[in-house]
């Protein structure tokens, strides 16, 4: 049986107990590290009739927290505005934190500000989501992000601008708008 077979063990998801060497990532928690939700022009917002102007902004933040541990912080800004006012804030730090062993040091960059957003995201989404309805609006679904073509783009800026021609890493943090 293929399953027995100790050369397929990587195969189906198994952790390689062979190689204590090999690259390993592991999602340890996430959790809601910061949420805040105003509806600052409550209860007249809910008689206008004019379609609000949404912005929302995304940053990613990076912190060490041990060896082989970063927390990853997705925030996301968003507001609707109108003629007549603000109708809501949401202001929401949305982190995960993740086991990284042996992984080699170019390849901790795009795994931080790539893999690890992109892995929090949906969860940040539904939360964006909920707040906003239960503030007395429809839910706001965010578009996906990719995260993957920011990260190239920041990589591709900082090299234009000389700062990565040194084999510098790009910054752990970035803002998309």
């Amino acid at each position: 049986m293929a399953a027995s077979d100790p050369a397929s063990a990587g195969a189906n998801g198994a952790a390689d107990t062979a190689n204590p060497e090999a690259p390993q990532v592991a999602a340890l928690a996430q959790y809601v590290k910061d949420l805040s939700v105003e509806n600052p022009s409550s209860p007249q917002v809910y008689q206008w009739n004019e379609q609000p102007q949404l912005d929302v902004q995304f940053n990613i933040a990076v912190n060490k927290i041990g060896d082989d541990v970063h927390e990853v912080v997705l925030k996301i800004d968003a507001s609707a505005r109108s003629a007549s006012g603000v109708q809501f804030v949401l202001d929401l730090s949305y982190a995960g934190l993740f086991g990284l062993r042996n992984l080699p040091e170019e390849a901790l960059p795009p795994f931080l500000l790539v893999e690890a957003p992109r892995l929090l995201f949906p969860f940040a989404r539904q939360v964006v989501a909920s707040s906003v309805q239960d503030a007395g609006f429809p839910p706001l679904m965010l578009d996906p992000i990719d995260f993957a073509s920011i990260y190239m783009a920041q990589v591709e800026q900082q090299q234009a601008e000389g700062s990565a021609t040194d084999g510098e890493q790009p910054a752990s943090e970035t803002t998309v708008q």
